[in-house]
């Protein structure tokens, strides 16, 4: 069966864009991707299927041009300076074009008190969509799995994650996951307006219990490496993450080990009908990413 709606999908090339528009087009929707630029991830896009805009969602007339005969659509910013005025931007253009619904990607993290700018910010962002006539559900995940890849390092056959997370614990949900979500959203919206979820894969631990998982599936020892956060930031600069980046990692951080991204909850499967991925899953399912020394 077809459905002729035509859906934006928002940061298209990211981690939940991709899987949200691939989501959609298996359900024979109609999908719009706005990237940043051409390149292969994009033309990947194209080749499923995916009408690929390059867009500027800080630019209102390119925003205005995303939208036109849009139904519903993905809202996702990167963790980068201008959240706020490309959601103004969306909210004044997709009311004009008379757009129905929005799934918007926010963060745990995202309250009024929040010291990170950006995820106070983000709360700010909900804030706006709620006031507008869009049915609009807020996604408030807790750490990606994808995370695990990102600050991964093997050497001397054995594995090393070094973070500042403490005995914090959360319970790591996947994009793919989260991309099934957004679809499902997307297909279906009224009985989620004004939802706030937040996502959460299927098992909590700490970091140490997450190590524990890895060398279980990939059979060499894995430590968590606990750091201070001054020690995180530093690592950070080092690496050239823009100071925006830096300054709300550093607090989610403080976040993280005050329980701010712990929990777990059936959201995932009670909307997509499917039990999110676990910890094993997702290094089994991502192994290469985890073979060879110094990955990281």
């Amino acid at each position: 069966m077809t459905d002729d709606r035509l859906f934006l999908v928002t940061a298209a090339a990211g981690k939940t864009g991709t899987g949200a528009v691939e989501a959609l087009l298996d359900r024979g929707h109609r999908v719009r991707a706005a990237v940043r630029r051409e390149d292969e991830r994009s033309r990947r896009l194209a080749a499923a299927g995916a009408e690929v805009v390059v867009a500027d969602l800080l630019d209102l007339d390119d925003v205005t041009r995303l939208v036109r005969g849009v139904s519903g659509a993905y809202f996702c910013y990167p963790i980068r300076e201008g959240l706020l005025d490309a959601t103004v931007h969306f909210a004044q253009a997709a009311t004009e074009a008379g757009v129905r619904s929005v799934v918007a990607m926010s963060q745990i993290s995202a309250r009024r008190e929040a010291r990170s700018h950006a995820a106070r910010q983000h709360w700010l962002a909900e804030r706006l969509l709620d006031r507008t006539g869009l049915l609009t559900t807020h996604l408030r995940p807790t750490l990606f799995a994808e995370w695990l890849t990102t600050w991964w390092d093997r050497h001397d056959g054995e594995g090393h994650l070094r973070l500042p997370f403490g005995d914090g614990r959360h319970a790591p949900i996947t994009a793919a996951d989260q991309s099934r979500v957004i679809a499902a959203l997307l297909h279906d919206p009224e009985p989620h307006d004004r939802a706030a979820y937040a996502l959460h894969g299927p098992v909590e631990m700490n970091h140490h219990e997450i190590a524990g998982a890895i060398s279980g599936v990939l059979g060499i020892p894995v430590h968590y490496e606990p750091i201070s956060v001054e020690e995180f930031s530093a690592t950070l600069v080092d690496r050239g993450f823009p100071p925006h980046l830096v300054q709300h990692l550093g607090h989610i951080a403080v976040d993280y080990r005050n329980g701010v991204f712990a929990g777990t909850n059936d959201v995932v499967e009670t909307i997509t009908g499917r039990a999110p991925t676990s910890v094993e899953e997702f290094v089994l399912a991502n192994k290469s990413a985890f073979d060879g020394e110094g990955v990281s």
